[in-house]
């Protein structure tokens, strides 16, 4: 199905709808394939749901679980933007996603890519700031110095999608309008451009480098003290504890972090478009999933209150 097209004043035409790929062109994977990731998805609702219900547990009342529920509910949109619309491809012949809902999804994502991003960044500096000014953490990480950093990572997330967005749709986009990908995202779509998109590309790596490796080095730079601070407790199990207490963000950042940097420092390169499929697919599917499975199995606090939640539930 070849979708739809619409004159423009000039000599160029602007698309009324675009159609996916998907994941696979082979039949016989389809339901396999659905299934699978409609499993994928349920886990990522159930366990992300179960960290937004458990943080809010008084005992669980800190800035490090605030920021851990603010994550959670990311998590479950940036999945729910891109797996609904994959799993209706999967079982349907007609793959097409209108011109507006392509702006849209493609929107959605840029935005909470970005958001997450700048928040590890500031759960980073929570842990920071526990660790190495324990004494004056409850000052510095108020509740409203902890609103205030979520609202600003939501920002710098809505200012980066906002540029990227109109961004790729001024580009003028000519022949087949066949994403070869399963959602609407900047590589694929510069692949359909008529024009140069080299200057694009360069900016797309600067941005990369702006979202991902600015708040990067600010973790890595946060990490440094708090390793710094370890190092100088005597007791081992005090140091131990200490360090637990990050490894769970160290674990989430370093996902994140690999498979962003695989998918858009490389925008254009169409031999390895495969490859960015699987690690789109970990990016947007599997780590939401990994997430609640990280912090609550490595986390004494978060397990102690499912516990105690399923013996009152029990009890009942």
């Amino acid at each position: 199905m070849e979708p739809a097209e619409e004159q423009d004043a000039g000599n160029h035409t602007l698309p009324t709808e675009f159609v996916l790929s998907g994941l696979s062109s082979r039949p016989e994977l389809q339901h396999l394939l659905f299934f699978t990731i409609c499993f994928v998805y349920s886990m990522t609702l159930i366990g992300n749901l179960l960290i937004c219900m458990l943080t809010v547990h008084p005992t669980l009342h800190t800035p490090m679980y605030f920021f851990l529920r603010v994550l959670s509910f990311l998590d479950i949109s940036t999945a729910s933007v891109v797996v609904p619309k994959m799993l209706v491809s999967l079982l349907s012949e007609d793959r097409s996603i209108s011109y507006l809902g392509c702006v849209t999804q493609l929107y959605c994502v840029v935005f909470l890519a970005a958001t997450e991003w700048f928040l590890l960044a500031a759960m980073a500096l929570d842990r920071f700031v526990a660790v190495c000014w324990p004494l004056r953490y409850t000052a510095v990480m108020s509740p409203r110095a902890c609103l205030a950093l979520v609202l600003l990572s939501c920002c710098s997330g809505k200012v980066v999608s906002v540029l990227q967005t109109a961004w790729v749709f001024t580009l003028s986009l000519c022949g087949p309008r066949r994403i070869n990908y399963f959602f609407c995202d900047i590589p694929p779509l510069l692949v359909l451009s008529c024009t140069d998109t080299s200057p694009y590309e360069k900016q797309l790596v600067s941005a990369t480098v702006l979202v991902i490796f600015t708040p990067f080095c600010l973790i890595l730079l946060s990490y440094a003290c708090i390793i710094s601070s370890i190092l100088k407790i005597s007791s081992a199990e005090s140091r131990h504890k200490a360090f637990s207490t990050c490894s769970s963000h160290l674990t989430v950042v370093t996902l994140y972090c690999a498979s962003g940097t695989l998918i858009y420092l490389q925008p254009k390169s169409s031999n390895s478009q495969d490859a960015k499929k699987i690690l789109a697919l970990i990016y947007t599917t599997v780590i939401p999933t990994l997430n609640p499975l990280i912090y609550s199995l490595r986390n004494k606090e978060v397990k102690g209150v499912l516990i105690r939640v399923v013996a009152v539930l029990m009890k009942k």
